[in-house]
């Protein structure tokens, strides 16, 4: 795969009116392609072998919160990247997951040709679909460059999606509960 796209790359900085013979240009074919393997490796990885049996059974139905979980992504519509943090909440209902799966699966969905309203549905869709919780939901705010660097060009804009499952769909009380626990800072961390 590296080798084709550093051929398409090729072309694209030829069309672009690049010498691609210039020193500074002679390995961009390949660095990017390379780059580009990286960002949507994604597309290779699955739940199963990204959970890895880190499922653990405990009776614990308080509140998890994992918090700005750092993600970089790639728009779909201009490839550019979008990036940005990403909160992921559960209730447990018997199981709980190794913290680090929670970052694994963001990056999983993140590492993607994406939009961010997807992306933040299915990271809880597949929270919820390997610990089945009481109640799961994702909260992403991103800042993306196809907005920011071109067309509008507004450099502070933000996006905040969210996608709640169970009782944080069902339940304000719920719901209001972990908007206060990401909107709260506790410290030096």
């Amino acid at each position: 795969m590296i080798s084709r796209l550093e051929e398409l790359y090729s072309q694209v900085l030829l069309e672009l009116g690049e010498d691609i013979n210039r020193e500074g240009l002679q390995k961009t074919p390949h660095r990017v392609a390379e780059a580009m393997q990286f960002v949507t490796q994604g597309y290779h990885q699955d739940l199963v072998t990204i959970v890895n049996d880190a499922i653990f059974h405990e009776s614990s139905d308080d509140m998890v919160v994992v918090r700005d979980i750092e993600f970089f992504s790639m728009c779909e519509h201009h490839m550019f990247p979008f990036f940005g943090h990403a909160n992921v909440a559960y209730i447990p209902d018997g199981k709980i997951i190794g913290l680090s799966k929670l970052a694994r699966i963001v990056d999983m969905f993140a590492r993607r040709l994406q939009v961010q309203e997807r992306m933040t549905a299915q990271i809880a869709e597949a929270v919820d679909e390997v610990l089945a919780p009481a109640g799961v939901a994702v909260v992403i705010k991103a800042r993306h460059l196809c907005m920011m660097a071109r067309g509008v060009e507004k450099k502070s804009s933000e996006m905040i999606t969210s996608h709640v499952l169970g009782a944080f769909r069902k339940d304000r009380a719920t719901r209001a509960e972990l908007m206060d626990l990401l909107n709260s800072h506790t410290g030096p961390y």
